[in-house]
């Protein structure tokens, strides 16, 4: 597989959802990009099951699946009869070593880029989100010194109060 005919990024990354606060990627997408039968993708976890904790991959609930696929919204996701396993980013990873053909190992190195070029956008954003804090927190310290400023040139701009003496007349 060259370099040309590898999957696009924006493809992978239009298969990485968020779920249960993890980025993570479906059994059947996984298989399309590998291509393979989900069926045989999941045979291949199951002999393997040892590789592949709770924190590399879960069975998605009930719940998360309908969730997932009015987000999806395309029919062909529709017609499984159970529900899908959530691998995430160790868990592609580990795919690797359980699909030992040529695709598979290009496959997996486009999703672990992928999974990296999210990862620094993510981290921009954080980066951006922090430097706008700063950038505000610094402009309400400028205005509050401003209206100082605008205050003390208003009073140098009002006339001083006089003491006004009563001069009177005193009889000799």
């Amino acid at each position: 597989m060259t370099k040309s005919n590898l999957i696009p990024i924006e493809t992978i990354e239009s298969k990485i959802y968020l779920i249960r606060g993890v980025k993570i990627m479906l059994d059947d997408d996984l298989a399309k990009l590998y291509n393979v039968p989900t069926k045989r993708l999941n045979e291949q976890v199951k002999r393997n099951i040892k590789r592949f904790p709770n924190d590399f991959m879960f069975k998605l609930t009930n719940k998360e699946t309908s969730n997932l696929r009015s987000q999806i919204a395309t029919s062909s996701y529709g017609g499984r009869r159970y529900v899908p396993y959530a691998f995430t980013e160790q868990g592609v990873s580990m795919l690797s070593s359980v699909l030992n053909s040529e695709r598979a190992i290009q496959v997996n190195i486009q999703i672990m880029r992928t999974f990296t070029k999210i990862k620094k956008i993510i981290r921009g954003r954080k980066q951006l989100a922090l430097k706008l804090k700063q950038l505000e927190s610094k402009v309400e310290k400028h205005d509050s010194e401003i209206q100082n400023i605008f205050n003390a040139i208003y009073k140098l701009m009002s006339p001083p109060e006089r003491s006004i003496r009563k001069i009177g007349f005193h009889a000799n």
